[in-house]
């Protein structure tokens, strides 16, 4: 199969073709590899997903190379020999081509500034990621953010070509691997040389903006999710959307809700601790009024902090002589529990507890803990009870 002509090596901003079918195979998916003689669709490479678009009326999902073939995956078969008018999304084409070669401005940056590599890239719809060889802290990226934007706002021309060998000897750039034929180069003034295969703007100023997101630490250096062009607006207008929603529930001013959350969050906190204080004389006001019995005790509480139903179960458990049993309810015959004995080793009866109540978990020889689903009749009917007292 001859290689196909890619199309988008010379011109980014061609959304619109026509071409030869020279190949239409089933594929395991059920939809078509289809194989032109040319095409304008940038296949997934280099770290970024590919174009989609049609081919005459067929949806075209999905793009491939292999061994110089590109490969277009189509929803409808295609007939070999025909001549089909392609047409990309060029939306998702541009903001693709502005995110990037952002991504190229700022591996440039970084490593003329901090001598890291750029060890990883990823850029989808959704998401566009930098990894890069070593460390770097919020201070550090808010700087190459804005030398990186400077260099947007130079409108610095970009240019894509095929250097000869003897040029490419003698050529400073960036690669992640080692690379000897066809090797194609972007160039963007100053700011970086790099090899790569993908679309790119025409100038830097087509960017609009560069913006470094979220950052971790990665496999001994650092990923940052980044945003540019009109993935950066919209990010940006989600976010403001969403402080303003927040800075009118809180009524305070945008600039001003860090400060309204941390007043927000200290009065839930001062209420939780107040609440949890009340939950807990109110058990222990229950456990008070239990009076003793020589068999067990089994009750079934709505309360969901275990932590409250231990200090229960410690003050209920003096008032029985056999298992003192509390049930935390989930619904749909969902329980957690806590089990505990002053007279029953209970480590060695919790495998009986279990299997009879289909639950799992375990614990000591004084106190039990787990969980369980079983009917709240056959839960009483084993611990000898016919309501939840005994």
């Amino acid at each position: 199969m001859e290689k196909t002509e890619r199309l988008f090596d010379k011109n980014s901003y061609g959304d619109e073709f026509d071409a030869k079918v020279l190949e239409c195979v089933k594929n395991k998916d059920g939809k078509f590899d289809v194989v032109l003689d040319r095409t304008y669709f940038f296949p997934e490479e280099g770290g970024q997903t590919s174009d989609t678009g049609t081919l005459e009326n067929v949806n075209v999902s999905h793009v491939y190379e292999k061994e110089g073939v590109i490969y277009h995956v189509c929803d409808g078969e295609l007939c070999p020999g025909k001549t089909v008018h392609g047409k990309i999304g060029f939306e998702s084409r541009y903001r693709k081509m502005q995110n990037h070669t952002g991504e190229h401005i700022v591996s440039g940056l970084v490593n003329k500034k901090y001598g890291y590599d750029n060890v990883g890239f990823h850029l989808s719809e959704h998401d566009m990621t930098i990894d890069f060889s070593g460390e770097l802290d919020r201070e550090q990226l808010d700087e190459i953010e804005t030398l990186a934007n400077r260099v947007v706002y130079s409108c610095i021309p970009v240019k894509a070509f095929y250097p000869e060998k003897s040029e490419l000897k003698t050529l400073e750039y960036r690669s992640k691997i080692d690379l000897e034929d066809m090797v194609r180069i972007v160039e963007i003034g100053e700011a970086d040389r790099c090899a790569c295969c993908a679309p790119h703007v025409r100038n830097t100023g087509e960017i609009g903006i560069i913006k470094l997101l979220d950052f971790m630490r990665y496999k001994g250096g650092v990923r940052i999710h980044a945003r540019c062009g009109m993935d950066a607006l919209e990010d940006y207008r989600y976010k403001y959307r969403e402080i303003y929603t927040v800075s009118n529930m809180l009524s305070s001013k945008q600039e001003q809700i860090s400060c309204a959350v941390t007043r927000l969050l200290d009065s839930l906190g001062a209420q939780k601790s107040e609440i949890l204080s009340l939950k807990r004389e109110l058990m222990k006001l229950k456990s008070q009024s239990i009076v003793y019995t020589e068999g067990n005790i089994c009750l079934f509480e709505t309360e969901k902090d275990m932590n409250v139903i231990r200090e229960f179960v410690n003050n209920l458990v003096k008032k029985c002589g056999g298992m003192c049993a509390v049930f935390s309810e989930n619904g749909n015959d969902s329980y957690q529990y806590i089990i505990a004995s002053e007279n029953i080793d209970m480590k060695q009866k919790s495998a009986e507890i279990n299997s009879r109540l289909n639950g799992k978990g375990g614990g000591s020889k004084e106190m039990i803990r787990g969980s369980c689903e079983c009917a709240k009749e056959e839960i009483l009917r084993y611990f000898n009870v016919k309501n939840e007292v005994i």
